[in-house]
C-alpha cells in the first residue's frame, strides 16, 4: 500500500474514532473523553491532509 493511501485511510479511521469519542463524551457528560475525541478527530484530519500532499508530491 502506498504511503499516501495509508495516511489517508488511517486519517479517516482516526476521524471516525474521534467523532465517536466526542459524541459519547458529550452524552455521558465526560468532558475529558469529549476533548480526547476532538483532538483525535483533528489529528485524523491532519494525517489525511498529509496523505493528500504525499499523493500530489508523488511519494
Amino acid at each position: 500500500m502506498k504511503s499516501s493511501t495509508k495516511d489517508n485511510a488511517e486519517g479517516k479511521m482516526h476521524q471516525v474514532k474521534g467523532k465517536v469519542k466526542e459524541t459519547v463524551g458529550r452524552i455521558v457528560k465526560d468532558s475529558d473523553l469529549e476533548a480526547e475525541g476532538i483532538v483525535e478527530n483533528i489529528n485524523g484530519k491532519t494525517q489525511e491532509k498529509i496523505g493528500e500532499i504525499k499523493k500530489v508530491a508523488g511519494k
